[in-house]
């Protein structure tokens, strides 16, 4: 069973005016099941981003399968006009957010685009909430403002001004990342290396 509504991604619309960005309102398809996807989801209770590589089977590494798919690369790619063929993608998991995130930022050089996934339902906070913003020092001067609710996507590609932020908000708010980074810009197998033992601690231990 397929989980993202890649007809509604595709149509969506991209706004251009500072940065290109598009935005999905609850990007799965009808009748997807958000506990089980959240129950599914590493219980991440610290702060940081935790790579996917070591997802055991079930419905979030079925999700990101789809997320890491030709198919869905061919969108951002015609969507965002950005080549990804030659491109790496290093897809990680949040699931704990700190007083201290959220702080105002472009995304490195490294990264041709960035697309952002939240996974929680009921989400009622206002903070939180992505701010993608006009300038690089007001948080309230934003283009647009998208929940943390499940199933909301957006997408970006990174640029000089390509500022974004949130309210400090601390507790519970799971998302899954992906950036396509350009393939001589990083070492990805280090990058891999040094944060995957940290997921490891947050899933369940295998019986011997």
């Amino acid at each position: 069973m397929r989980l993202l509504d890649k007809d509604k991604i595709s149509t969506a619309f991209v706004e251009k005016e500072f940065f290109p960005f598009f935005h999905v309102e609850n990007a799965f398809l009808e009748g997807v099941d958000s506990s089980e996807l959240v129950a599914s989801f590493p219980n991440i209770g610290t702060g940081g981003s935790f790579p996917s590589e070591d997802i055991p089977k079930g419905p979030i590494k079925q999700l990101i399968k789809e997320l890491e798919s030709d198919d869905f690369k061919s969108i951002l790619e015609d969507k965002l006009n950005v080549d990804l063929n030659n491109s790496k993608v290093i897809t990680t998991l949040r699931g704990f957010s700190r007083s201290r995130d959220g702080q105002i930022h472009t995304d490195s050089k490294s990264k041709i685009l960035t697309v952002l996934l939240y996974l929680n339902p009921l989400w009622d906070n206002k903070i939180g909430n992505l701010r993608l913003l006009k300038e690089n020092s007001n948080l309230d001067d934003y283009i647009t403002e998208i929940s943390s609710d499940f199933g909301n996507l957006v997408a970006f590609k990174v640029t000089e001004n390509c500022w974004h932020g949130f309210e400090p908000f601390e507790g519970k708010r799971l998302s899954i990342q992906l950036n396509y980074i350009y393939p001589d810009s990083l070492n990805s197998h280090k990058l891999r290396h040094m944060i995957s033992s940290k997921l490891k601690r947050f899933l369940p231990s295998k019986k011997s």
